[in-house]
């Protein structure tokens, strides 16, 4: 079988081209996989490689049908790819990447080429991380059902234990449940692996999406046992089961049951369903027959001359699309060269502890808090005015640049990790207070309550002069002014004051609302507009 070398240099070609246009996301994506959730991002274009490579008997023995719609997407792509450097958001130029690689795909081969390689194009997707907005709030959700579901193992065990949000109490130790112990480290590898098995699962398509919709509810069983298992542990043998290699030890145990209970669960199927069968004959590894992807048998009798010039003659929708990339490589050169712009401002090392009638005291911060939120600026402070009891907690984390990871967290997120719970949730505007533009601010009220504790908590996203309460609609402005202003600076706002049993939730109201009538002509000068 003869190889169309102009083939081949287009193809390395496309690769520098495509490098040029989105180097910057791709390397930023690779420096993503250096943390364990993503670890296993480095094998993602390699299993995809073997299965262009499994394909290529077939792809040689099958005519193409050129599409036209490649170059639309490769257009399209280019276009969001621009976007996302003008904006400095990698996320938006790494998903433009991929639908950049399938119209190039479907402008070579057409929709039947695309039947065989659908595959290790999507499967692409497991390679680039999540938006950190989402990464935050799905390990949220995750820490709370996995310590409930810990705690529960635990008390199986006959020990008493207390659980307040993500805090484990098992009287002399308390275990807190972090970030790291959410599952994501299992969820994200375990996905990419179940789709990879749910591919070789020769089933029907009903099974094949069940394999992969499990993923989820076995990464959580499995971490909520671990968690449990670790509480046990420390119960008995103290706090040092909880640390060090053992505990390492005890999450590649947890990831490898976790590859068992799935092999277990397709094993079921094939037992239940193709009754007769053995399990090597439906779960079968390799490239998928002709016949399961709609493709005739014939087409592996094609004439020996088709096979002969497989790759001979570069198609016109190809040759467009390769023109589009030649034309857009030097511009995004010039495109990426876009500096982000940080606004002169105040620290709140300097904010005024004394604001009308209010007096404030500083409150520290842990270090792991700190590390954690990856902000650039903040102040906690209590603030009391003669006559009130109870101080009103204010708390700003300033953030210089939300493009690469740090960004305000949603407190709708981060309270019930302490062990709150959100009895009420609503917006409020404040007539007395006003932004800017003159529009009254909208805060975000909650009243929470933990044990005989309750408390009401205000807080919005302060961003660029905007004043937001929808943490969606925030991601939306740090697109646009990324794009549009080269800013992407911004800060969250909250305020707390506790409502003993003396205090209704109305006086809560006033004592806040005035606190914010006094204090938010300070904020300009600390988070510029």
């Amino acid at each position: 079988m003869k190889l169309n070398y102009a083939l081949l240099i287009s193809a390395a070609l496309i690769a520098l081209l495509i490098g040029l246009i989105f180097g910057d996301a791709l390397i930023t994506m690779v420096g993503r996989w250096e943390s364990e959730e993503y670890s296993h991002g480095y094998l993602i274009p390699v299993i995809s490689f073997w299965f262009v490579w499994e394909n290529r008997l077939a792809l040689a023995k099958m005519q193409f049908e050129p599409q036209w719609t490649g170059v639309v997407c490769v257009l399209i792509g280019l276009l969001i790819g621009f976007a996302g450097n003008l904006a400095t958001l990698s996320i938006i130029s790494q998903y433009a990447f991929l639908l950049v690689l399938f119209g190039m795909c479907l402008a070579y081969t057409g929709w039947k080429g695309i039947r065989l390689l659908w595959f290790p194009l999507v499967y692409l997707i497991f390679m680039i991380p999540l938006p950190n907005f989402l990464y935050n709030n799905l390990s949220s959700e995750l820490q709370l059902i996995s310590s409930q579901i810990g705690v529960a193992v635990i008390r199986s065990f006959g020990i008493s234990v207390f659980l307040a949000g993500n805090v484990i109490d098992l009287g002399n130790f308390q275990l807190q449940v972090v970030e790291a112990c959410s599952g994501l480290r299992y969820l994200f590898p375990l996905a990419s692996f179940c789709f990879l098995c749910a591919y070789f699962f020769r089933a029907k398509l009903w099974m094949r999406i069940l394999i992969v919709l499990s993923t989820l509810p076995i990464t959580v069983l499995m971490n909520s046992f671990r968690i449990g298992v670790i509480g046990v542990l420390v119960d008995n043998w103290g706090i040092e089961q909880a640390e060090g290699f053992l505990h390492d030890f005890e999450g590649w145990v947890i990831f490898i049951g976790c590859l068992g209970i799935l092999f277990i669960e397709m094993w079921l199927l094939v037992k239940i369903f193709y009754k007769g069968k053995k399990f090597s004959q439906v779960f079968v590894i390799g490239a998928q027959p002709l016949d399961v992807l709609g493709i005739p048998e014939e087409a592996e009798q094609v004439q020996t001359v088709q096979s002969q010039t497989l790759f001979y003659g570069l198609p016109k929708p190809f040759l467009t699309a390769l023109v589009l990339l030649i034309i857009a490589a030097p511009i995004s050169m010039f495109v990426g060269d876009r500096e982000e712009i940080s606004p002169e401002r105040s620290r709140f090392t300097t904010f005024p502890l004394t604001i009308s009638d209010w007096k404030g005291v500083e409150v520290g911060m842990g270090q792991k808090y700190i590390d954690e939120l990856k902000f650039d600026d903040y102040i906690i402070a209590n603030y009391t005015k003669p006559g009130e009891v109870s101080p009103v907690n204010f708390y700003v984390a300033y953030y210089a640049s939300q493009r690469q990871g740090a960004s305000a967290h949603s407190p709708k997120s981060c309270i019930p990790g302490d062990g709150w719970r959100i009895g009420e949730f609503t917006q409020r505007s404040l007539p007395g207070a006003t932004m800017s533009d003159g529009s009254p601010i909208r805060v975000n009220r909650a009243v929470i309550s933990k044990g005989d504790s309750k408390q009401l908590v205000y807080y919005w996203f302060q961003q660029r002069g905007r004043n937001i309460t929808n943490e969606y609609l925030v991601k939306w402005y740090l697109f646009w002014d990324a794009l549009t202003r080269q800013r992407t600076d911004g800060a969250l706002v909250r305020l707390v004051v506790a409502l003993p049993e003396s205090r209704p939730t109305e006086e809560g109201d006033k004592i806040l609302e005035a606190f914010i009538k006094d204090v938010h002509g300070q904020l300009p000068g600390f988070i510029p507009n």
